[in-house]
């Protein structure tokens, strides 16, 4: 009998962002971009996807295994470089992003086999949302877990702002996205957050063990008492995620992902209390002035309010 679900030799798949393995009933999927402390790209997370995908349909996964490349980094999130060059530019593309990020976490949740984050070094952002995504999380001693939405002019609205009050309760869950601050392992373990915490030269034994006692045990029954444990995770992301992905998307457009993007980029503190003082003055939503003014030579309209020349033709603007 054909199979219409064909799996595919790992060593096929032609990924530049990831390493995939498979052997022994066991996936390995790895962030391999340590040069960016695994962050990943649009390119990262399609191929993500499409390892999901293969895992999801090889009856000879039973276990996947999601982590990152080196000691540093299990991931920090989305590409700073990437949003503040790219998405900062064009909003509306950033809309499209996030279409491809959320199939991707809809096909790790509901992937039908158990999910084990192997922690390996720091998780930020967008890391932590793949952490939690996860059924099961064990983390070296040496690594930290934060949210740094508030930090960059983003939210975590991709499963952070969801999931942690579920996962750490409500105060914990404030904490950590308003305040950004990093939490270590063994507060990570005492919150909920992670299974297990190990020193980092145990940590692919842990993982094993963990993952040999997932191995034995019924797929069909795996399977569906993971979706029956997912209820309250997919309850507050079918609720949440489509409003997210358009708020973000037009949010990009305004000062605050600009500010605090390029400021990433650049290596320097944000101006946050300068966009605070201007607000008291006029809208800091608009970086250089609403679009107020037009050109008396050219009559170019829609120029920002603090441009005294136009940036069209170069007259002097009368203020």
């Amino acid at each position: 009998m054909q199979n219409k679900f064909p799996s595919r030799p790992a060593e096929t798949f032609d990924f530049q962002d990831i390493l995939y393995e498979k052997g022994d009933w066991i996936a390995r999927v790895t962030i391999n971009r340590p040069q960016a402390y695994n962050a990943y790209t649009t390119n990262t997370v399609r191929e993500l996807t499409t390892a999901f995908k293969d895992a999801m349909w090889d009856d000879a996964v039973a276990v996947i295994v999601l982590t990152g490349a080196g000691e540093k980094a299990f991931c920090t999130g989305g590409d700073v470089k990437e949003y503040a060059e790219v998405f900062t530019q064009r909003p509306r593309d950033y809309w499209k992003w996030m279409g491809e990020f959320i199939e991707c976490h809809d096909l790790l949740r509901n992937i039908g086999k158990p999910v084990i984050a192997r922690i390996n070094g720091m998780v930020a952002g967008g890391g932590n949302e793949f952490n939690i995504s996860c059924d099961l999380a064990v983390m070296a001693d040496h690594a930290t877990i934060r949210q740094v939405g508030t930090r960059v002019g983003s939210v975590a609205a991709g499963g952070a702002t969801q999931w942690l009050p579920i996962f750490i309760g409500d105060r914990r869950a404030r904490e950590m996205l308003l305040t950004c601050e990093p939490i270590d392992a063994k507060t990570a373990l005492d919150w909920g957050l992670v299974n297990r915490v190990v020193p980092a030269a145990q940590l692919d034994d842990a993982v094993n063990e963990l993952a040999q006692k997932l191995i034995d045990k019924f797929p069909e029954c795996l399977r569906y008492t993971k979706a029956q444990v997912n209820y309250w995770k997919e309850m507050a992301w079918a609720q949440t995620i489509r409003h997210a992905q358009d708020w973000l998307s037009l949010h990009f457009a305004t000062t605050e992902p600009y500010e605090g993007m390029t400021a990433f980029v650049e290596k320097r503190a944000p101006r946050y209390r300068e966009l605070r003082a201007q607000a008291i003055d006029g809208a800091p939503e608009f970086l250089f002035g609403p679009y107020s003014q037009t050109c008396p030579s050219c009559g170019t309209k829609g120029l920002p309010g603090e441009f005294e020349f136009c940036g069209k033709c170069g007259s002097a603007l009368v203020r």
